[in-house]
């Protein structure tokens, strides 16, 4: 079944679509990423709008629905990354509709002007079906695993993909 997945980059009065989004993915796989479901649930407007200082959100929708979320940070980063994906997430009853691959078809539409054309994450060892997606998209594993600081006893690889 072939699906319109569409690719939408939030601005900060989208605060609410991010919130209930983000929200959500760490309600459903809490040991996926470094943020915590309850201490964001409390933060307040001007905390997520804040968020968008840093970061560029991104969200994929299917009929109008927000599907699946990630976030990308420009920096001068490990192994030559020019910015940072996190964050990446989908909804489980949407996995299989392509809403990773949009995402990342978006950013590969505006690597250039947006300087993301080396991007690195990192991503839990235990956590293999990512690692695949990930590879699907080019990612290469690279350097040693690392533990995490946010979640110690955590480990993590650091992958990286180039356009």
């Amino acid at each position: 079944m072939t699906y319109k997945v569409e690719c939408h980059e939030l601005s900060p009065d989208e605060w609410l679509r991010l919130r209930e989004i983000r929200l959500a993915s760490l309600q459903d796989s809490p040991d996926a990423f470094g943020g915590n479901h309850q201490r964001e649930s409390e933060f307040s407007e001007l905390e997520w709008r804040e968020l968008f200082t840093k970061n560029t959100y991104l969200v994929a929708t299917l009929n109008g629905k927000d599907i699946a979320m990630m976030f990308l940070e420009k920096l001068r980063g490990d192994f030559g990354a020019t910015c940072w994906v996190g964050g990446c997430w989908s909804n489980p009853q949407y996995r299989g509709t392509g809403a990773l691959r949009a995402m990342f078809n978006y950013v590969d539409s505006v690597a250039e002007e947006k300087g993301w054309q080396i991007q690195g994450l990192g991503v839990f060892v235990v956590n293999e079906s990512a690692i695949a997606a990930y590879e699907k998209l080019g990612f290469k594993a690279m350097g040693e695993v690392q533990e995490s600081t946010r979640k110690p006893g955590n480990f993590y690889q650091r992958m990286i993909r180039g356009l």
